[in-house]
């Protein structure tokens, strides 16, 4: 059981959870596939719904803009409401407000990608994007979660926390390889974090994306825990992992250093 699922499990045994709201959020996660339009059955299908809840859930999304059905093959797509939350959270988060310009500068520094993510228990979820000149789509999109055991800038943040708490997860990780590259075996996931530990940044080569290396450094708040980090991401074509650590892991360092602060 993921860590979500057992808060979930949690919750529903509190007197002031609604079900109805958690299953309605549950609609909108459907979509998290990448997929751009469902059917009501598919929609029906993900959530463990019968066909009259999803038609009730769909219905009501679709009237407060969540949710938008094409008139013509009776399937939904998210709607553009959604991106107004995405913005609001955007623009109330200081830390992304502080490290958005300090980011760009970084970017036209290095002529590399610059990415800041944000810890979210097994995952990272990726807030700002500075992209360079070779890109492909999804590098461009924030929002996008990524597992935080495989990441430079997940591993980069599991350092900084207790091994008990490493451990725990790691065992709620799923811990399947994303390229033929990516380090998924458990001991060798821990002599990685370690590294990083005591580099005080982490590198990744190939271990998302093939031909792709990534440096990262933890951005930490005020007890010490990790909140997010700061990612330079270039091609092997350019560099070797010796080379482009010893270029960008000291400055994605710094960076996230600087940016503790703000958290």
């Amino acid at each position: 059981m993921t860590k979500a699922s057992e808060r979930n499990s949690d919750a529903r045994e509190d007197a002031l959870y609604v079900g109805s709201l958690e299953k309605g959020l549950r609609v909108l996660g459907a979509f998290g596939g990448g997929e751009q339009f469902k059917t009501l059955r598919e929609i029906g299908q993900a959530c463990g719904m019968d066909k009259s809840a999803a038609q009730r859930f769909t219905h009501t999304l679709v009237q407060l803009g969540y949710l938008e059905k094409c008139p013509d093959t009776k399937r939904f797509s998210l709607g553009k409401r959604v991106l107004e939350l995405s913005f609001n959270y955007l623009r109330a988060n200081t830390l992304i407000e502080a490290a958005s310009p300090v980011l760009l500068d970084l970017q036209k520094a290095t002529g590399q990608r610059v990415n800041l993510s944000l810890f979210d228990d097994t995952w990272i979820i990726y807030a700002i994007r500075q992209i360079s000149k070779r890109e492909y789509y999804y590098s461009s999109l924030i929002g996008r979660r990524m597992p935080v055991w495989c990441t430079s800038g997940g591993r980069i943040m599991l350092s900084h926390l207790p091994r008990e708490e490493v451990n725990d997860i790691l065992k709620r990780c799923t811990l399947k390889p994303l390229t033929p590259r990516t380090i998924h075996e458990p001991a060798r996931i821990r002599a990685r974090i370690a590294e990083a530990r005591e580099k005080g940044y982490a590198l990744t080569a190939e271990e998302t994306v093939l031909g792709e290396q990534v440096v990262a450094g933890a951005i930490l708040g005020p007890r010490g825990m990790p909140l997010a980090a700061v990612h330079i991401a270039g091609s092997l074509s350019e560099f070797t992992p010796n080379q482009f650590e010893k270029k960008f892991g000291p400055l994605a360092a710094e960076t996230a250093h600087a940016l503790s602060r703000h958290g």
